[in-house]
This record gives C-alpha cells, sequence and structure tokens, in this order.
C-alpha cells in the first residue's frame, strides 16, 4: 500500500510591512546658531583659487612603445592651422592683466613641445626627435631675430636608410634649415619661401621648393652645422602707427586641459609671398608651348618684348640686407647657401584692409582673435627640422660642439671682406635667456599699459555716470512740472456751492447724467425753490425743435442775461421716482401745459415752470407735452 504524499506545510503569514523608524543619529546636528560647515566649491574661473606657477606643469610624457625613449606629448596644446599655443601662468594679486608668460621644461634651447607636428616624437631633454610617415617637421622654441648664430645637427637616422621590418623603399630622409612662423609644420624645410633648407638625399638647397645644386650629400652618422647671420632689428618708426615693427602682441589666455595657455591667432601668408610659388614649373618669362591638340601658331622665339605683371596691386617684398645660410657638413663649409633673406616681419596694411577691420573690432563683448600687423616678439627665423618616414636627429645648440666652426666664419664664406671683431658667432643656447627676457619685458610693458588704460576708462565712466544722473535728474523735474500742470486743481467745497445758479455762476451737472435718483420728491414749495438748481438737461442732446433754433454763440461774445420771472409750481405728484436716466415714471395728476424758459444764449431746455397767472416773458414760447 502506498502512502499517500503529506500536504505540503503552510508557510506562516508575513508580518504587515511597517515603515522602519530611523535610529537616532550618531553625531548631533548642529545647533541653529552653529550652521553645519558649507563646502567651499571652486570655480573655475576663479583664478584666485588656482595655483601661481612660474613654470609650466607639462608636458606629460608617453612612451610610443614600451622601453622607447621617445615620446609623446599629452596635455599640450600643439599648434595647428591658424592657431598658436603658448605656456601661461596667473599673475599675482594687484595685478591688471590675470595671466603672464611663464617657462616649460626644460628651461633650455631645444625643440618647442608646441611647435611641431604632432607625428614627430621627442625625448624627454627635448632634443632628439623622430619622425613618423611623410615629411614632419618642428621649430625650436627661440627665434633668432638679430646677429650671428650657430648650431649642430647630428644625423641619427638618413640619407635612405630603412628599418628592415617596415619595407618601406623611400627609406628615411631628413632636411635642416631655417624657417619663419608661417611655414607649415606637416611639410619640409624649403617648401616655400618662408624657409630655406638643405637636402640628405642629393645636397641640394631648397626654397619655394626648387631644389639648387649647392654641397655634398648628408647620411647617417653625419654632423651638420647650420649658421645663420642676420642684420641688426629694424627699429619702430614712432611717428608711424602702423609701422610692422612696432611691438604688440595679441593673445587670449585660456583654460586647455587644466593648464593656461596663451591662444594666438597666427600669422597667415600672404599672397605676395605665395605668388612666389611657381606651381607650373616653369619660370614666369619663359614662352609656353601650346598643346599638340590646339593648333595655333607657335610664338616667336627670342625674349618677349614687355613682361606682363600679373598682379599689379601686390606689395613689395622687403629683404634683409647682409644677410646669409650656410651649412657645414662634419667641419666642412660648404658656402653660402641663401643670401638677401626676406624679411620676417609682416607687411604693411593697405589702408582699405586696415579701415575694414578697424570696423569689424568696433563691437563691445567677449574679447575676440584679431589678426595681428606688428610684430609679436617672437617673429624670427627658427631651426627648422624635417623628417621623412622614420628619419632621427639629434640637437646640439652648443656651447660644446662636435665640429665648432672658425670663430669667424663670415671671413670663410667672404674672403674679401675685412675681418671684425662684431663678426662672431654665438651658439643657440644663448638664445633662449635672451627670448625669455624680452618675453617678460614686454609682460611689464603691457602691464603697464592695462593699468593706464584702466584708469583711463574708469575716469571715462565716471564722467558717463555723472552725466547720466544729469539727464536723469533733469528728466523727472520734466516729467514733475508736466503732472502738475495736468493735474485737477483741488478747491476746498464752499457754502456758495449750494445757490441756485445765476447769469454769472454756472450751474451744476445735473445728477440725472451720473444716474443718481431724486431721493425725495414730496418736498415744501419753499424747500422746493430754494433748491431747484437751473442745471443742463441730461436731454440737451435730442433733438428738440428749440434745439434747431437755438445757435451757439461764439465765445468770444459776451452772453446775453435772462431775466428771471417768479411763477407759482403747481403741485403735483409722481407715484414712483426717477431711478436714473431714461427709467419710466407715471403721474396720477393731469399735467397743466409746460412753458420753456428760452432766451439768447441759451442751447436747451432751460427749467420747467408751471405757472398759471404769471405774465408771459417775450423770451418764453408755450409748447405741448
Amino acid at each position: 500500500m502506498e502512502a499517500s504524499p503529506q500536504p505540503a506545510p503552510t508557510p506562516p503569514p508575513q508580518p504587515a510591512q511597517r515603515k522602519r523608524k530611523r535610529g537616532p543619529a550618531t553625531s548631533a546636528s548642529p545647533a541653529p546658531q552653529d550652521p553645519a560647515p558649507v563646502p567651499e566649491v571652486l570655480s573655475r574661473l576663479d583664478l584666485s583659487s588656482r595655483p601661481q606657477l612660474s613654470i609650466s606643469r607639462g608636458p606629460f610624457l608617453t612612451p610610443i612603445t614600451d622601453g622607447s625613449e621617445f615620446y609623446k606629448t599629452d596635455l599640450t596644446g600643439l599648434n595647428r592651422i591658424g592657431f598658436r599655443y603658448s605656456p601661461a601662468g596667473i599673475n599675482p594679486p594687484g595685478h591688471v592683466l590675470p595671466c603672464r608668460t611663464i617657462e616649460s621644461n626644460p628651461t633650455a634651447f631645444r625643440i618647442s613641445w608646441e611647435d611641431r607636428s604632432s607625428f614627430v616624437s621627442v625625448t624627454k631633454d627635448g632634443l632628439s626627435l623622430l619622425g613618423g610617415k611623410g615629411f614632419r617637421s618642428a621649430r625650436c622654441n627661440a627665434p633668432i631675430r638679430e646677429g650671428r648664430w650657430y648650431m649642430e645637427v647630428k644625423i641619427l637616422r638618413g640619407g635612405g636608410d630603412c628599418i628592415s621590418e617596415d619595407g618601406k623603399r623611400e627609406g628615411s630622409h631628413v632636411r635642416v634649415g631655417w624657417g619663419r612662423r608661417e611655414a607649415p609644420l606637416n611639410g619640409p624645410v624649403g617648401l616655400d619661401g618662408y624657409s630655406y633648407g638643405y637636402r640628405d638625399k642629393t645636397g641640394d638647397k631648397v626654397s619655394l621648393s626648387r631644389p639648387k645644386t649647392y654641397g655634398r650629400p648628408f647620411t647617417t652618422g653625419d654632423v651638420i652645422g647650420m649658421y645663420l647671420c642676420l642684420p641688426p632689428r629694424r627699429q619702430a618708426n614712432p611717428n608711424d602707427p602702423h609701422d610692422p615693427a612696432r611691438l604688440k602682441r595679441e593673445r587670449i589666455a585660456i583654460d586647455l586641459k587644466g593648464q593656461e595657455v596663451f591662444e594666438t591667432l597666427e600669422y597667415t601668408q600672404s599672397k605676395e609671398m605665395t605668388n612666389l610659388m611657381d606651381y607650373s614649373g616653369k619660370s614666369s618669362t619663359s614662352t609656353s608651348i601650346p598643346s599638340s591638340s590646339k593648333k595655333a601658331k607657335l610664338p616667336e622665339r627670342g625674349p618677349p618684348s614687355t613682361v606682363k605683371v600679373k598682379n599689379p596691386n601686390l606689395r613689395p617684398l622687403p629683404t634683409l640686407p647682409d644677410s646669409h645660410v650656410a651649412f657645414f657638413v662634419n667641419g666642412e663649409c660648404q658656402g653660402v647657401a641663401f643670401q638677401d633673406l626676406y624679411d620676417y616681419l609682416q607687411l604693411r596694411q593697405t589702408a582699405s584692409s586696415r579701415k575694414g577691420k578697424e570696423r569689424k573690432r568696433g563691437k563691445e563683448g567677449v574679447k575676440e582673435h584679431a589678426p595681428n600687423p606688428f610684430d609679436d616678439g617672437t617673429l624670427g627665423y627658427y631651426p627648422f627640422i624635417s623628417l621623412f618616414n622614420e628619419a632621427s636627429v639629434r640637437l646640439n645648440p652648443g656651447p660644446d660642439f662636435d665640429f665648432p666652426p672658425p670663430p669667424n666664419i663670415d671671413a670663410l664664406l667672404f674672403p674679401d671682406l675685412p675681418e671684425a671683431e662684431e663678426q662672431r658667432w654665438r651658439p643657440c643656447c644663448e638664445r633662449y635667456s635672451e627670448f625669455m627676457t624680452e618675453q617678460w619685458e614686454l609682460d611689464a610693458l603691457e602691464e603697464e599699459e592695462a593699468a593706464s588704460d584702466f584708469v583711463r576708462v574708469a575716469a571715462a565712466e565716471k564722467v558717463l555716470a555723472e552725466k547720466k544722473a544729469q539727464r536723469d535728474k533733469k528728466r523727472q523735474q520734466a516729467e514733475a512740472r508736466k503732472k502738475s500742470k495736468l493735474a485737477p486743481q483741488e478747491t476746498p467745497a464752499s457754502p456758495e456751492d449750494a445757490r441756485p445758479p445765476t447769469p454769472t455762476t454756472p450751474g451744476q451737472p445735473s445728477p440725472l447724467r451720473h444716474g443718481i435718483a431724486y431721493q425725495n420728491m414730496d418736498t415744501e414749495e419753499d424747500d422746493y425753490k430754494e433748491s431747484v438748481l437751473y442745471n443742463p438737461s441730461p436731454l440737451r442732446h435730442n433733438a428738440l425743435p428749440v434745439e434747431a433754433e437755438a445757435k451757439e454763440e461764439p465765445l468770444s461774445r459776451q452772453q446775453t442775461p435772462v431775466a428771471y420771472i417768479p411763477l407759482k409750481r403747481e403741485e403735483f405728484r409722481f407715484d414712483s421716482g426717477l431711478s436714473g436716466p431714461g427709467m419710466p415714471h407715471q403721474r396720477t395728476k393731469e399735467v397743466t401745459p409746460s412753458r420753456f424758459l428760452v432766451g439768447p444764449g441759451s442751447s436747451g431746455l432751460a427749467a420747467l415752470l408751471n405757472a398759471e397767472d404769471a405774465e408771459m416773458s417775450p423770451f418764453v414760447s408755450e409748447y405741448k407735452l
């Protein structure tokens, strides 16, 4: 016999859900007179909460591969097309300007962390470079503006050498030289008229993308010496406010990745420099041969009679007199590569372009970037290094060189010129401290100008505020005078107001105008005579015959007095009083014919008279109701 299955036990009833009571707080709550401390919330716009640095926090280096000596820089603003970045620091309290120029580590002449292509990797000291795909370039962190300067570049990989595992046919190549700020970083030195370069593959010198025979080629292991000579910097004309040699900076301090930096609008390439580029590969004076598909006459041989100018409105391009560039290969001078370099200052603005930009900058509000037609202190020629594929170099700004040149390089380049003591060159490592001193002097000058502008603006605002207060006061006084003229003149009530109207005093308005009912019509005759007022009737606008005959007298004419005759009032009674204008009423007694007093100058019904024995006045006419 199978055992019957045992029934499942019934689960115990669940207790009703109740709200749990909160336990007492572990710490006593603050008393009303002792409020809890409020945490301080720091705003990104509050500069007082930011640290005042003298050296930038960046860059943060990230190795390109494990164990590599080359790094990518993070949290650093790289110069891109149209904009340029430089480290900035918060000014101490008491300054008008919020930020100033600061340095970044290492504080020496090296490759700029910001002024390089993002495909170029660097070492921690900023002296060794590694390229990426294609031609990528980098500039150093201090420009050459005048004088004679020398530095070395050692080729770690170049001259067409290939890395065995990459399988690239082109190999690695290097170009070295000098370039201005307008030269692009994602192209080789010598691409346009803003830079002058020296090629490793052929030893040619290159500018405006036109290679010309110059020296011998160089390859891996060679040391290239770069020499630059510039004349003394031209001083600005104090009487010319539009002189391009004036020193003026146009920059805005921004927060970039947690670091204060100055953002500057980069100098653009001028159409005059762009016009120098011959993209067709032919000279502007050479005659072109048409293609075979076009049947046209061939040009006559020989120089053209006249040279056609493409753009007659182009501004002339000034050059720097006695400026020149030379290169050395392992201490061997290759001679003068370039002479009479183009001036690094901006071209002078035309009057039309200057007026257009002044109109655009007339608006107030948030500061916006504006093109700078003047020198901001960073113009000049920079050491310019271009790497193709995985090429690599190391800079040596001095003072110890592998192949030191002679003390007077100009005497070596120009033996016919007399030798002078001031012709001695200097190592580029000395240029960094001079450049930073120039930048801090510009900071002090800008602070002084900002303080004077602040005082001037405050004085102008005070004058405007006083003028505004005077205008408001005059406006209030004018409004008060206007209100006093328009306000009704209130006079106290007098007993004469209750008298009946006379020819010299006007009557009071009828109570029927305002919807006032007669309260008591059963008055005595004497009281009625005393209280009756000859007021304008509410029916004065009805079309009565009397109205048609009456004529308005001119205001200037004196009204003819009307003689009032004492008349006897017939007693009559209304069943109900008037409750307002236009309300009907009933009468219990036949009313005798009424007479209306009409006289010269009256415009309507003057009074209702009930008189039987009174003598008719010559001014009274009789009408039936």
